[in-house]
């Protein structure tokens, strides 16, 4: 489990994105690098990484379901997560 700290950081990130992303459009499609360069560094959306909502793992994370593997395979196999099922063959 990511500690707390990190998981708020990513979260900063988040709404910083959210905040400039209107104003970051226009400035790159003015050609206004320099103020562009004023911008806060995190509110570029290459900052941001994908981390589990729950645990905030880094790594194996799912797009679609927004947690890692390892809770996925967790909650999937207890029947928490509808319209998943173990395939067997």
């Amino acid at each position: 489990m990511a500690k707390e700290s990190i998981k708020a950081r990513e979260r900063k990130r988040e709404r910083l994105v959210k905040k400039y992303a209107a104003k970051r459009k226009a400035l790159k499609e003015a050609g206004e690098w320099e103020k562009l360069d004023l911008l806060p560094k995190n509110s570029s959306a290459v900052r941001l990484h994908n981390r589990c909502k729950i645990t905030g793992r880094p790594r194996g994370y799912m797009r679609k379901f927004g947690i890692s593997r390892v809770l996925f395979r967790k909650w999937a196999s207890s029947g928490k997560i509808p319209g998943v099922t173990k395939s067997s063959w």
